[in-house]
């Protein structure tokens, strides 16, 4: 007779589920990281366009206008770029949430970084008149319709690929990819801008929009090979195929109006201390490696203070992590900016650092989570990327143009900027009062209530 099986020790779990479950954390650490160099991608690319808009764009295809008056145009095509994000959220959204994510995902990726490569191929004004901002623009609109459409995608996947007690550590991954592609794009900038000023102004500028390609290709061979989000593909074979999901978040907009309010400071004090900051610091006299350094060394702070903002609200909550950084955000905006008007590169560093790298990055932490777990699986795609890109729109599309036109105005000071920052704070910290506290309901709580309901917005 053969031996009977040896009693399996207790807790330890057959091995079928064994496997299954080191699959699932094998494809959240392999989502994670899509996300990460995902956003990276995006943001590298999109960050490395305000910099050297800052620095160059006025000059090359704004020329003949006074130095203010050619800043300010620069900045307004970067403006143009957050004006066509919400498109790119509604588009990526609704394609998402009836298609799937991934394959949008791939296709924003694609579509970001191939229009970067061409604006590093444009002709300047001096060789095509006019049509050279036109291209500008219109470039810079299909890098904001492709970034509308990632972010929501790429927080979301990794959110609804993660348990229910550590989603705002995991979706922090995704959120670091913005002060990930700031750093690549500083460090890469902060190599080109040391050569002459006459061959960066020729062909140097072109540099890091050509590197974007490189990136690129890392991010698409990550991105192939995560699964489609399990929660997609739950609610899929349920959904309503003659329903639209922009419609189903307009028929019931609270959750997108705080959505788009709740990041206004976040996104108000990144446009501000990151690019609008290089036109005004180098404007009062600091060197562009200073600026750049600053930059530099206050990502590299963000990198560690997002993951442990996010891993802090899975335990206290979304709303209390990003009131205390909107309070930190205002209450430090007047010393921050009186830092920079010191003149002192050391103090240039710290003010970037405690602005950007700390206060905004506390207030940015938890949003990939909170946006996402205000929306139900149906609708999700949609309504977090077009409460995020709102957000964008409202708090940094605009910001660094008003900051310069209030700047000139005001004959340089930097008072101006800090109202700014202060209001955008006071936005996010009064609308934080009527969001609801989310970080421990259960998405597939939200999706049985998208059933009951008929609405994809949970409240």
């Amino acid at each position: 007779m053969p031996p009977s099986p040896l009693p399996r020790p207790a807790g330890q779990a057959e091995p079928s589920a064994q496997a299954e479950q080191a699959e699932r954390a094998r494809q959240l650490r392999r989502v994670a990281l899509s996300g990460l160099l995902g956003t990276a991608v995006e943001f590298y690319d999109f960050l490395v366009y305000g910099t050297v808009a800052a620095l160059v764009f006025g000059e090359l295809f704004f020329p003949g206008a006074d130095p203010a008056v050619g800043t300010i145009a620069a900045f307004g095509t970067f403006a143009a770029g957050y004006v066509a994000r919400p498109l790119g959220g509604i588009i990526f959204g609704h394609f998402g949430d009836r298609l799937g994510r991934k394959s949008m995902l791939l296709l924003t990726m694609g579509l970001m970084g191939g229009a970067s490569f061409l604006i590093g191929l444009l002709p300047t004004y001096d060789t095509i008149g006019v049509w050279a901002p036109v291209l500008l623009i219109t470039l810079r609109v299909l890098q904001g319709i492709a970034i509308g459409g990632e972010w929501g995608g790429a927080t979301l996947m990794v959110v609804e690929h993660a348990g229910e007690k550590r989603r705002g550590l995991w979706s922090s991954f995704t959120q670091m990819g913005a002060p990930l592609g700031s750093l690549l794009s500083s460090l890469v900038v902060t190599f080109v801008v040391a050569m002459p000023r006459d061959q960066f102004a020729a062909w140097g500028w072109r540099v890091p929009f050509l590197l974007s390609v490189v990136l690129l290709g890392v991010g698409l061979f990550v991105r192939l090979k995560v699964v489609e989000s399990p929660l997609f593909v739950k609610v899929k074979k349920d959904r309503d195929e003659a329903r639209m999901p922009i419609v189903d978040v307009l028929r019931r907009p609270r959750a997108l109006v705080l959505a788009a309010c709740v990041g206004i400071g976040a996104f108000t004090a990144q446009s501000l201390l990151t690019s609008y900051l290089i036109a005004y610091a180098t404007g009062i006299g600091y060197p562009r490696p200073q600026v750049l350094t600053a930059l530099t060394v206050s990502a590299s702070v963000a990198l560690v203070v997002l993951p442990c903002a996010s891993a802090l609200s899975d335990r206290v909550g979304r709303r209390p992590v990003v009131l205390a950084g909107a309070i930190a955000s205002a209450a430090l905006a007047f010393p921050v900016l009186a830092l920079v008007d010191s003149g002192s590169p050391g103090l240039l560093i710290l003010a970037v650092v405690l602005g950007h790298g700390f206060a905004q990055s506390v207030m940015y932490g938890p949003l990939g989570a909170l946006l996402t777990e205000m929306f139900g699986t149906k609708v999700r795609y949609t309504g977090a990327s077009l409460g995020y890109q709102l957000a964008t729109l409202i708090g940094a599309g605009f910001s660094p143009m008003i900051a310069g036109s209030l700047v000139a105005a005001n004959g340089g000071s930097s008072t101006p900027i800090s109202l700014l920052v202060c209001g955008g704070a006071a936005i996010t910290a009064v609308t934080v009062w009527f969001v609801r506290e989310t970080h421990r309901s259960s998405l597939g709580d939200v999706t049985l209530r998208e059933g009951a309901a008929k609405e994809g917005v949970a409240l």
